[in-house]
């Protein structure tokens, strides 16, 4: 189990390749002729990876004809154009006009450029079909053992944001993190903490709130049970989006610190 865990692990850190928009249509779903991105599971119990493919057979080729930021990109399935956003994960701000452009934005972008930008890559369902926007929500293959999803993360350039039930790879995900901010990869370089990595706080920021201690591990110390896939201090003080370094998280009521404004259940 741990072998096949460090076997794909060090093909996911160890990863490079050297390759170099019409608007898409909104997203309703796959064509109906194009195969349901289901995995077969691999014979290993308890390991984060006990679901990946063993093949790319089952998956949905698509060929990607634009990289939209670090985490969202446009692909060609048969004749049709679709949106898709990658599951569980975050990358700087790039392209938010209300929102400037967040530190490591640029090279999160440009990474998943040189990772998939004209390839074909192969597309895999968690539970999700598409999210609040349209968008097809998707795990990204390059091959057996390359998660576009999972390179991000263990290279610093994407934190884990995850929403139930889309959570097949959690563990896969918290782990790599885990080695990143070991490292210094990325957004976790340079002694930063979660507390000072993107996004930027805005130009005036209350004082009491300045010093909050927040952290990307959820439910133990001093974490508020409204926002369970990541560690928020309760209110008080109240803490507001440009104070937080989390972006499209999980809020649950009575959301204390107000960050879930349009109650979607998600928030910032």
């Amino acid at each position: 189990m741990r072998a096949f865990l460090n076997t794909l692990a060090i093909g996911v850190l160890s990863f490079t390749t050297a390759c170099s928009g019409a608007t898409p249509t909104r997203p309703a779903s796959p064509p109906a002729d194009t195969p349901t991105p289901t995995a077969a599971k691999v014979p290993v119990s308890r390991s984060p990876l006990a679901n990946a493919p063993t093949s790319l057979a089952g998956l949905t080729p698509a060929r990607v004809t634009n990289v939209v930021d670090g985490d969202t990109v446009d692909v060609a399935i048969g004749s049709q154009t679709y949106r898709v956003r990658y599951i569980g994960i975050d990358t700087p701000e790039t392209v938010d006009p209300n929102r400037p452009v967040q530190p490591f934005g640029k090279e999160a972008s440009a990474r998943n450029k040189q990772l998939v930008d004209g390839k074909t890559v192969y597309l895999e369902r968690d539970v999700s079909e598409t999210d609040r926007f349209g968008r097809l929500l998707r795990y990204v293959w390059l091959d057996e053992s390359t998660m576009v999803n999972a390179v991000l993360v263990s290279e610093g350039l994407a934190q884990v944001s995850t929403f139930p039930p889309d959570v097949k790879y959690v563990n896969l995900y918290l782990d790599l993190q885990r080695q990143a901010r070991e490292k210094g990869a990325g957004i976790w370089g340079g002694g930063a903490t979660p507390a000072t990595v993107p996004p930027q706080p805005p130009a005036v920021t209350p004082t009491r709130a300045t010093s909050v201690a927040v952290t990307t591990t959820p439910s133990r110390g001093n974490c508020d049970p409204s926002y369970p896939t990541v560690c928020i201090p309760p209110y008080p003080p109240d803490l507001d989006c440009g104070q937080i370094p989390f972006r499209r998280f999980q809020v649950l009521p009575p959301d204390p610190h107000r960050f879930d404004s349009d109650r979607d259940g998600i928030g910032c």
